[in-house]
């Protein structure tokens, strides 16, 4: 376990409760990332697994995990279903990773469409973070998503259609600042460049023209209208004819959050 810098007693309270049993770690507070790594260093066996402080393996995880993996050598990683629960615990929904990766194997394309990873969710194999090396310290956020597409362009990913994993999701993370789009988009744009000759031609386009509208939108509901009509404009140069309809249906949306907010102020 790496501590990430905390004050409230956790390292002797698990020295405590569970002695020897668990190698602890205490780092002055320097992000997700490089807690995540130091862990992955200091992890010694063959299989490596992510728990952040918000998450929950249920019964079975890695048991199913392990052996879908044991049972298909030429893959690296694997990912479950997980349940979402808000800061009463209370389940808002489950996200079915199937419903991203269609199908098991050669998952980039998938991953493009929709790069959301969720750490907790995943079992690699060791040589993956040999190979891959571990998250990007350089980014305060995204940084699970540029994992998940750095992996996808170089291993195999399957699928275990089971709710393994309990998340939290609603509070005021990392994830909620407004740096995310920002990051988000500087991993997204690096990801399909390098997708290049991996994935087809429309593929990347259409899947580089749709994050710049889910970023648009997100900037528009927190007020930063010159970025989303800019990133609007480049998903209409990059888009086909759908993304168009997506980027005028964003348009309409603009205009009537424009004159909520004006009627709002009068």
């Amino acid at each position: 376990m790496v501590d990430d810098g905390s004050t409230d007693g956790t390292g002797e309270m698990l020295l405590a409760r569970y002695g020897q049993r668990i190698r602890y770690a205490w780092q002055p507070n320097a992000g997700v990332s490089a807690a995540r790594n130091r862990g992955m260093a200091m992890a010694g066996g063959r299989y490596i697994a992510l728990l952040d402080s918000d998450d929950q393996w249920l019964p079975e995880k890695t048991a199913r995990q392990h052996a879908w993996l044991e049972e298909r050598p030429a893959y690296g990683m694997v990912v479950c279903d997980i349940e979402m629960v808000d800061a009463d615990l209370q389940v808002i929904g489950i996200y079915r990773r199937r419903d991203v990766i269609r199908e098991d194997g050669w998952a980039l394309r998938w991953a493009l469409a929709n790069p959301a990873l969720a750490p907790a969710s995943t079992l690699m194999r060791r040589e993956v973070y040999e190979d891959i090396g571990g998250f990007d310290e350089t980014l305060r956020t995204a940084e699970d998503i540029d994992y998940h597409l750095r992996i996808a362009r170089r291993w195999q990913i399957g699928v275990v259609e089971e709710t393994l994993v309990r998340t939290m999701r609603g509070h005021e993370g990392l994830s909620a600042q407004a740096r995310t789009y920002d990051d988000y988009l500087l991993v997204f744009e690096r990801a399909v460049e390098a997708a290049r000759g991996v994935v087809s031609e429309p593929e990347r386009r259409e899947a580089l023209a749709m994050a710049y509208i889910r970023n648009a939108r997100g900037l528009m509901l927190g007020s930063r209208w010159r970025q989303a009509i800019r990133l609007l404009a480049k998903a209409w140069r990059h888009g086909n004819m759908a993304v168009r309809k997506q980027v005028l249906a964003q348009v309409s949306f603009a205009c009537r959050r424009l004159v909520h907010n004006l009627l709002k102020r009068h």
